[in-house]
Protein backbone atom coordinates (compact mmCIF):
# COMPACT_ATOMS: atom_id res chain seq x y z
CA UNK A 1 0.00 0.00 0.00
CA UNK A 2 0.96 3.54 -0.83
CA UNK A 3 -0.16 6.75 0.52
CA UNK A 4 -0.20 9.90 -1.67
CA UNK A 5 -0.89 13.35 0.13
CA UNK A 6 -2.22 15.20 -2.75
CA UNK A 7 -1.94 18.76 -2.51
CA UNK A 8 -2.69 21.77 -4.52
CA UNK A 9 -0.57 24.46 -4.54
CA UNK A 10 -0.93 27.83 -2.82
CA UNK A 11 -2.27 30.94 -4.00
CA UNK A 12 -0.58 32.70 -6.86
CA UNK A 13 -1.02 36.85 -8.15
CA UNK A 14 -3.33 35.41 -11.18
CA UNK A 15 -5.08 33.40 -8.98
CA UNK A 16 -6.32 36.45 -6.79
CA UNK A 17 -6.89 38.20 -10.13
CA UNK A 18 -8.94 35.41 -11.96
CA UNK A 19 -6.35 34.53 -14.51
CA UNK A 20 -6.31 31.37 -15.98
CA UNK A 21 -3.03 30.25 -15.05
CA UNK A 22 -2.28 26.73 -17.15
CA UNK A 23 1.54 25.94 -17.76
CA UNK A 24 2.42 29.61 -17.63
CA UNK A 25 5.02 29.76 -14.46
CA UNK A 26 3.17 31.98 -11.71
CA UNK A 27 5.04 32.52 -8.68
CA UNK A 28 3.28 32.05 -5.30
CA UNK A 29 1.73 35.32 -3.76
CA UNK A 30 2.48 36.31 -0.11
CA UNK A 31 -0.87 35.04 1.17
CA UNK A 32 0.32 31.47 -1.25
CA UNK A 33 2.95 31.22 0.71
CA UNK A 34 1.42 31.73 4.17
CA UNK A 35 -0.45 29.27 3.18
CA UNK A 36 1.76 26.66 2.51
CA UNK A 37 3.81 27.84 5.88
CA UNK A 38 0.40 26.82 7.63
CA UNK A 39 0.17 23.69 5.84
CA UNK A 40 3.98 22.74 6.54
CA UNK A 41 3.29 23.50 10.64
CA UNK A 42 -0.50 21.27 10.08
CA UNK A 43 0.88 18.91 7.69
CA UNK A 44 -1.93 15.75 8.17
CA UNK A 45 0.60 12.88 8.45
CA UNK A 46 3.69 12.78 11.04
CA UNK A 47 6.09 11.07 8.43
CA UNK A 48 6.97 11.41 4.73
CA UNK A 49 9.37 9.55 2.92
CA UNK A 50 9.42 11.11 -0.81
CA UNK A 51 8.05 14.25 -2.21
CA UNK A 52 6.71 15.27 -5.89
CA UNK A 53 5.45 18.02 -7.53
CA UNK A 54 4.64 19.76 -10.99
CA UNK A 55 7.48 21.25 -12.25
CA UNK A 56 5.79 25.24 -11.95
CA UNK A 57 6.92 27.02 -9.36
CA UNK A 58 4.26 27.36 -7.45
CA UNK A 59 3.72 24.06 -7.00
CA UNK A 60 7.40 22.99 -6.27
CA UNK A 61 7.56 25.89 -3.53
CA UNK A 62 4.72 24.79 -2.10
CA UNK A 63 5.97 21.10 -1.90
CA UNK A 64 9.37 22.15 -0.42
CA UNK A 65 7.75 24.50 2.23
CA UNK A 66 4.70 22.20 2.91
CA UNK A 67 7.77 19.27 3.60
CA UNK A 68 10.22 20.77 4.72
CA UNK A 69 10.38 19.47 8.34
CA UNK A 70 10.78 16.08 6.55
CA UNK A 71 13.89 16.81 5.31
CA UNK A 72 12.45 15.16 1.68
CA UNK A 73 14.30 16.42 -1.83
CA UNK A 74 10.90 17.47 -3.96
CA UNK A 75 11.27 15.58 -7.54
CA UNK A 76 9.74 17.86 -10.63
CA UNK A 77 7.43 15.73 -12.26
CA UNK A 78 6.30 17.24 -15.38
CA UNK A 79 3.09 14.97 -15.79
CA UNK A 80 1.48 16.75 -13.06
CA UNK A 81 1.82 19.82 -14.46
CA UNK A 82 -1.56 21.82 -15.25
CA UNK A 83 -3.99 21.48 -18.08
CA UNK A 84 -1.82 23.48 -20.90
CA UNK A 85 -4.88 26.26 -21.54
CA UNK A 86 -3.27 27.41 -24.89
CA UNK A 87 -4.68 30.21 -26.11
CA UNK A 88 -6.35 31.13 -23.00
CA UNK A 89 -3.79 31.56 -20.41
CA UNK A 90 -3.32 34.98 -18.74
CA UNK A 91 -6.45 36.18 -19.37
CA UNK A 92 -9.87 36.45 -17.16
CA UNK A 93 -13.06 34.34 -17.59
CA UNK A 94 -14.60 37.43 -18.89
CA UNK A 95 -12.50 37.80 -21.64
CA UNK A 96 -12.58 34.25 -22.62
CA UNK A 97 -16.13 33.94 -22.40
CA UNK A 98 -16.09 37.66 -24.82
CA UNK A 99 -13.49 35.71 -27.41
CA UNK A 100 -14.65 31.84 -27.03
CA UNK A 101 -18.45 32.32 -26.03
CA UNK A 102 -19.41 28.50 -26.99
CA UNK A 103 -16.26 26.91 -26.09
CA UNK A 104 -16.74 28.82 -22.76
CA UNK A 105 -19.84 27.39 -22.15
CA UNK A 106 -18.71 24.19 -23.13
CA UNK A 107 -15.67 24.66 -20.37
CA UNK A 108 -18.38 24.34 -17.65
CA UNK A 109 -21.08 21.94 -19.30
CA UNK A 110 -18.97 19.57 -21.19
CA UNK A 111 -15.51 19.68 -20.03
CA UNK A 112 -15.36 16.10 -21.47
CA UNK A 113 -15.64 17.55 -25.09
CA UNK A 114 -14.22 20.48 -24.67
CA UNK A 115 -10.86 21.00 -26.92
CA UNK A 116 -8.74 24.73 -25.89
CA UNK A 117 -7.30 26.63 -28.52
CA UNK A 118 -4.03 25.11 -28.86
CA UNK A 119 -4.58 23.41 -25.50
CA UNK A 120 -4.91 20.12 -23.83
CA UNK A 121 -8.22 18.28 -23.48
CA UNK A 122 -9.13 17.20 -20.27
CA UNK A 123 -8.65 13.70 -21.20
CA UNK A 124 -4.83 13.90 -21.93
CA UNK A 125 -4.26 15.73 -18.80
CA UNK A 126 -6.04 12.78 -16.80
CA UNK A 127 -4.03 10.40 -18.80
CA UNK A 128 -0.45 11.88 -17.81
CA UNK A 129 -1.37 12.60 -14.47
CA UNK A 130 -2.62 9.03 -13.47
CA UNK A 131 0.34 7.56 -15.11
CA UNK A 132 2.26 9.52 -13.18
CA UNK A 133 0.89 9.08 -10.00
CA UNK A 134 0.74 5.08 -10.42
CA UNK A 135 4.66 4.97 -11.55
CA UNK A 136 5.29 6.69 -7.71
CA UNK A 137 3.02 4.68 -6.11
CA UNK A 138 4.49 1.30 -7.83
CA UNK A 139 8.05 3.34 -6.71
CA UNK A 140 6.91 3.73 -3.09
CA UNK A 141 5.46 0.62 -1.87
CA UNK A 142 4.58 0.73 2.38
CA UNK A 143 5.78 4.76 1.79
CA UNK A 144 3.48 7.70 2.22
CA UNK A 145 4.66 10.13 -0.29
CA UNK A 146 3.36 13.64 -1.04
CA UNK A 147 2.45 14.94 -4.77
CA UNK A 148 1.77 18.69 -5.51
CA UNK A 149 -0.33 19.82 -8.49
CA UNK A 150 -2.86 21.81 -9.55
CA UNK A 151 -6.81 22.47 -9.44
CA UNK A 152 -7.65 21.13 -13.09
CA UNK A 153 -5.39 17.82 -12.89
CA UNK A 154 -6.38 17.43 -9.23
CA UNK A 155 -9.67 17.40 -10.48
CA UNK A 156 -9.02 14.82 -13.01
CA UNK A 157 -7.08 12.53 -10.89
CA UNK A 158 -9.97 12.61 -8.25
CA UNK A 159 -12.51 11.80 -10.66
CA UNK A 160 -10.05 8.82 -11.72
CA UNK A 161 -9.97 7.32 -8.29
CA UNK A 162 -13.65 8.19 -8.19
CA UNK A 163 -14.52 6.26 -11.29
CA UNK A 164 -15.93 9.27 -12.19
CA UNK A 165 -16.60 11.14 -15.83
CA UNK A 166 -14.77 13.97 -16.57
CA UNK A 167 -17.85 15.94 -17.69
CA UNK A 168 -19.10 16.38 -13.47
CA UNK A 169 -14.89 17.24 -12.56
CA UNK A 170 -16.29 20.93 -11.48
CA UNK A 171 -18.33 19.22 -8.76
CA UNK A 172 -15.40 18.35 -7.02
CA UNK A 173 -13.69 21.75 -5.06
CA UNK A 174 -9.91 22.18 -4.96
CA UNK A 175 -8.86 25.29 -2.72
CA UNK A 176 -5.38 26.87 -2.78
CA UNK A 177 -3.45 24.16 -0.27
CA UNK A 178 -6.29 21.57 -0.25
CA UNK A 179 -5.09 18.29 1.10
CA UNK A 180 -6.39 15.10 -0.69
CA UNK A 181 -5.71 11.61 0.75
CA UNK A 182 -5.30 8.52 -1.67
CA UNK A 183 -4.29 5.34 -1.14
CA UNK A 184 -2.99 2.77 -3.68
CA UNK A 185 -3.43 -1.02 -2.67
CA UNK A 186 -3.84 -3.86 -4.80
CA UNK A 187 -4.09 -2.21 -8.36
CA UNK A 188 -6.89 0.12 -7.08
CA UNK A 189 -7.31 3.87 -6.08
CA UNK A 190 -8.95 4.31 -2.70
CA UNK A 191 -9.93 7.74 -1.28
CA UNK A 192 -9.52 8.84 1.65
CA UNK A 193 -9.89 12.25 2.22
CA UNK A 194 -10.46 15.28 -0.05
CA UNK A 195 -9.99 19.18 -0.24
CA UNK A 196 -9.20 19.32 2.92
CA UNK A 197 -8.31 22.76 4.32
CA UNK A 198 -8.47 22.53 8.06
CA UNK A 199 -5.24 23.79 8.15
CA UNK A 200 -5.94 27.21 6.96
CA UNK A 201 -8.60 27.69 9.73
CA UNK A 202 -5.24 28.41 11.75
CA UNK A 203 -4.98 31.58 9.81
CA UNK A 204 -8.68 32.71 10.25
CA UNK A 205 -9.29 31.59 6.23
Amino acid sequence: MTKIILLRHGETEWNRLGKYQGQSDIALSEKGRCQAQTLAAHFPVRTLQAAYASDLQRAMETARVATSSFGCTVTAEPRLREVNFGDWEGLTYAQISAGWPEAMEKFFQLPDLLEIPHGETFAEVQQRAMAALEEIAAAHEGETVLAAAHGAVNRTILAGVLHMPLRYIWSLRQDNTAVNILRYEEGRWLLELMNSTAHLQQRGE
